[in-house]
C-alpha cells in the first residue's frame, strides 16, 4: 500500500499526539512568545523532470523568513509550538546561451504565509536546553515575481506560468537549542527542513506534471520571552 501525503501528514500528527499525553505533567506549565527570522534556501522537485534539465541545471535560491512564534509546554520534555511566518520561496535556473539569446539565470520567487503547528521536544538543563521541532505545516502564496530571462529552447516551458495551486501543506522538522536567562529571555538557533507535500502546478492527465513539490532548508535565530 502506497501513502500519499495527507496518509503521512495524519500519522505524524497522531504520533505527536500521542507522544505528548504520554508524558508526565509540569507543576507549573511554561508559556513563551516571541520572534526569529533567518537565511533560507529552496528549490523545486520535478516529477517527471522538466524537459531540458541538463540544459536548465536547477539551483538553489537564497533568500530570507521570519515570524512570530507561540510555545506552551505543560508536560515535562514536550510542548506545542503554533508559528505565523513569512518565507519567500521559489527556485533558480541556469539558461543557456543561444544564437539569439543571452545566458544567464532565471529566478521565480514565491512569497507564503506559513503556519506550522509543531511538537516542541526538549531536553538538558533548565538554563541551556536542546530540541526538537516536528510536526504538520500550512501556507497560501500571496504573491509570485520572476527576475532574468527564460529559456526560450524550452519546448514546454510548464515551469514559467503561474502556481495552479498557491495553497500549501507539507511537514516541517528542526533541531537546535537555547539559552534560557531569567532576566533577558530565551535566545535560540535552530535548522529546519521543510518539505511541501502539495503540489505547486496542476497534475491531472493532461498536465506536464506528475508532482511538483518544494523543498527548504532555514537557519533562523530567535528571541521568546516567559510569560508564564
Amino acid at each position: 500500500m502506497r501513502l500519499k501525503g495527507y496518509h503521512i501528514a495524519l500519522l505524524l500528527a497522531w504520533f505527536c499526539v500521542l507522544t505528548a499525553t504520554a508524558q508526565p505533567r509540569l507543576r507549573q506549565p511554561e508559556m513563551y512568545i516571541g520572534v526569529h527570522g533567518g537565511v533560507l534556501a529552496s528549490m523545486m522537485m520535478w516529477l517527471p523532470e522538466v524537459e531540458g534539465t541538463s540544459r536548465i541545471e536547477q539551483t538553489v535560491m537564497l533568500s530570507g523568513n521570519g515570524g512570530f512564534v507561540f510555545r506552551y509546554a505543560h508536560h515535562k520534555y514536550c510542548g506545542l509550538q503554533v508559528e505565523l511566518n513569512y518565507m519567500q520561496r521559489g527556485w533558480r535556473e541556469k539558461v543557456p546561451a543561444t544564437e539569439t539569446q543571452q545566458g544567464g539565470y532565471y529566478k521565480r520567487c514565491l512569497n507564503y504565509l506559513e503556519l506550522p503547528f509543531l511538537m516542541h521536544i526538549y531536553f538538558g538543563k533548565n538554563a541551556g536546553r536542546g530540541f526538537v521541532n516536528i510536526g504538520p505545516q500550512i501556507g497560501y502564496c500571496f504573491k509570485e515575481s520572476w527576475s532574468g530571462a527564460k529559456n526560450t529552447k524550452e519546448e514546454n516551458p510548464a515551469q514559467y506560468k503561474k502556481l495552479d495551486r498557491p495553497f500549501d501543506w507539507g511537514i516541517a522538522g528542526g533541531i537546535g537549542g537555547y539559552y534560557r536567562s531569567e532576566k533577558a529571555g530565551v535566545f535560540q538557533i535552530e535548522a529546519r527542513f521543510n518539505y511541501s507535500l502539495g503540489d505547486s502546478f496542476a497534475n491531472g492527465k493532461a498536465d506536464y506534471f506528475d508532482m511538483s513539490h518544494a523543498m527548504n532548508l532555514s537557519l533562523n535565530l530567535a528571541y521568546l520571552w516567559q510569560i508564564k
